[in-house]
């Protein structure tokens, strides 16, 4: 069984953020352009602040391949900082709410505000995308694509649009198509939304808050297709699917509320309405077995159940305000206004890259897990013959 897992190093304006994924199989072919298109649609959208002007996010692949393949040994992803200028920047007097920066600073029992935002800073989520786009290239292997996009920015929610091939089984080459359809409408969006109408509301809302010194936050969603079913487990909670892409989604800077399926919704309805009936159909679906409808989410017990895994999460307006917040100067005790960091008016359409990645990498973790080899070929078999299994049960 393959462990993929990554971790990540670096500060917000440190030289560089660095990426280290183990447990990715050798063969796997790797290329750093399709990294840096992901790192670039990650520094998108409108309401950005002026550092992502500065930045020019591209990566450099230290380790790990052979002529553009994976070894099977960690891959090193570095990402270097144009602004690094960590030991030049002043101390913060006053902590932001909202941020890690006063309970940083109670936690490692220090006054250095900067050595707690550094690191807690939403930069660090560069790294985080590299990894992801390396679970995508391994995902796409065996033809599962990960989507994100923006459903909503304040009050100004998006037209719903479900793309009718996101169901369940095998992604064919309709399905394809009408995803490509989707992610150009997305791409062309500057708020990463699947409805052209609703850019000038979303506009008007992020223009609103700057005019004001203040932020705004919203909802994104993520789509997973072409999953097979019996991903993850329901004999440990740790091993169940849906806390593991919770976890995920909620440990990106400012999410705070994550729903999969109909999420909330299903607490104000009946049983009847909520549980997707069980289907027959020779041919189709995994093994002929699919759902009427896709309530679930693509999960259920903790198993991913051969529909597409839709999950939805919250990102808060971002804490660092123009005009501050009240807070307390940690020198002198005395009240005083948040201070003032650089800062983005909206991130919602960086956050769903980020949820894109997360997602991916949590997919493609509990991929392995079921078709887990040293090998591409190793994965291929494995999975081929459990898909061909299914007929049987």
């Amino acid at each position: 069984m393959s462990d993929l897992r990554y971790r990540t190093a670096g500060e917000s304006h440190g030289p560089a953020l660095l990426a280290i994924v183990e447990g990715v199989p050798a063969g796997l072919r790797l290329e750093a352009s399709a990294i840096d298109a992901d790192l670039a649609r990650r520094q998108g959208g409108f309401g950005r602040s002026r550092r992502q002007a500065l930045e020019r996010d591209r990566v450099r692949i230290l380790s790990g391949l052979k002529r553009g393949r994976t070894l099977g040994s960690p891959i090193a992803l570095l990402v270097g900082n144009a602004d690094d200028s960590i030991d030049r920047l002043p101390n913060l007097r006053a902590p932001r709410p909202g941020h890690a920066d006063l309970a940083g600073c109670l936690k490692y029992g220090t006054r250095d505000v900067r050595a707690v935002l550094e690191r807690s800073s939403a930069r660090e989520t560069v790294a985080r995308v590299a990894a992801g786009a390396v679970a995508r290239a391994l995902l796409r292997k065996f033809a599962v694509e990960v989507f994100g996009y923006v459903l909503s920015i304040g009050a100004v929610r998006a037209a719903p649009r479900r793309v009718p091939a996101w169901g369940g089984g095998p992604l064919e080459s309709e399905g394809l198509s009408r995803l490509g359809e989707a992610r150009a409408a997305r791409d062309a969006s500057p708020f990463a939304s699947l409805d052209p109408g609703a850019a000038v509301g979303m506009r008007r809302e992020v223009e609103a808050a700057a005019r004001q010194g203040d932020t705004v936050g919203g909802l994104f969603e993520v789509v997973a297709l072409g999953v097979p079913p019996g991903l993850g487990s329901f004999a440990t909670g740790e091993g169940r699917i849906d806390g593991r892409l919770a976890r995920a989604l909620m440990s990106i800077p400012a999410v705070k509320g994550v729903e999969i399926g109909l999420g909330f919704a299903a607490a104000r309805m009946r049983g009847s309405r909520v549980h997707d009936p069980i289907l027959r159909r020779d041919g189709g679906g995994w093994g002929g077995w699919a759902r009427d409808g896709n309530r679930a989410g693509g999960v259920e017990g903790g198993v991913s159940n051969g529909e597409a895994v839709l999950v939805r999460a919250a990102m808060k307006p971002l804490p660092t305000l123009r005009r501050g917040l009240p807070s307390v100067n940690l020198e002198t005790r005395a009240p005083e206004r948040g201070t003032f960091q650089r800062s983005d008016v909206c991130a919602v359409p960086a956050a769903s890259v980020v949820g894109e990645a997360a997602v991916a990498f949590e997919i493609a973790r509990a991929f392995l897990e079921k078709f887990g080899g040293d090998s591409i070929s190793e994965v291929s078999a494995a999975r081929r013959a459990y898909l061909e299994s299914l007929g049987s049960v």
